[in-house]
């Protein structure tokens, strides 16, 4: 199993390219799915003898992660009726370089870390500090609040994925967190996609700038 880690993490940041070149709302939402799918496997291939805690985590990372959120995403999608990002702050070609140096900046970073050796030669820490820096850029640089939820989804992947190194140590409450905080984000930021929707019959926040005390 341990050598389908670093093929896995390969396919992650293929995604986390994917999803600044792409402008259809529709492909990153799947993207973002199958790479939440990629990162909760992950506690199988990484940890030796899992237990049945970690073993109902990952099942339910993967349940919510893979299909309960990007399902609710599609119905947003389809109430606010948009298929594309056309104008990004950052163009997706500059954002597909920005992606490429902070990946790069990212294997560079995890280099020095004080890591036990499977880690250490691994692609766990670069792929989840690029992550992390994917889902900070598209938070940043789309208009679009479906998209900028996706930028959230992908930023917690990072910290998901980053997290699976202390995953032993990690108490079950800690680990129900994570999940609960990231279902929290994406419900309250379904609520606002809602008002922005209704309000200016557009789903664009750069809309938010008009509103007055």
């Amino acid at each position: 199993m341990a050598q389908l880690l670093d093929p896995l993490l390969m396919v992650a940041l293929a995604l986390n390219f994917f999803v600044l070149g792409a402008s259809r709302i529709r492909a990153v939402i799947n993207a973002v799915a199958l790479q939440g799918v990629v990162f909760a496997v992950l506690p199988w291939i990484i940890h030796q003898g899992v237990t049945v805690r970690t073993g109902v985590f990952v099942l339910g990372a993967v349940a919510l992660k893979g299909f309960v959120i990007p399902g609710l995403l599609f119905r947003a999608l389809r109430e606010v009726n948009i298929q594309r990002e056309v104008k990004p702050i950052v163009g997706f070609i500059p954002s597909l370089l920005l992606g490429a140096v902070g990946t790069a900046l990212s294997v560079v970073f995890a280099y020095p870390l004080p890591l036990v050796t499977e880690h250490a030669s691994s692609l766990l820490i670069p792929a989840s500090l690029s992550t992390v820096l994917t889902g900070f850029l598209i938070l940043t640089t789309r208009q679009k609040a479906i998209m900028q939820v996706l930028g959230y989804l992908l930023l917690e992947n990072g910290v998901f994925t980053f997290g699976l190194l202390l995953l032993e140590a990690m108490p079950f409450l800690v680990e129900i967190g994570v999940l609960l905080d990231l279902f929290t984000g994406v419900f309250v930021m379904g609520i606002i996609i809602h008002h922005i929707n209704r309000e200016f019959d557009s789903e664009s926040t750069e809309y938010l700038a008009e509103l007055k005390d």
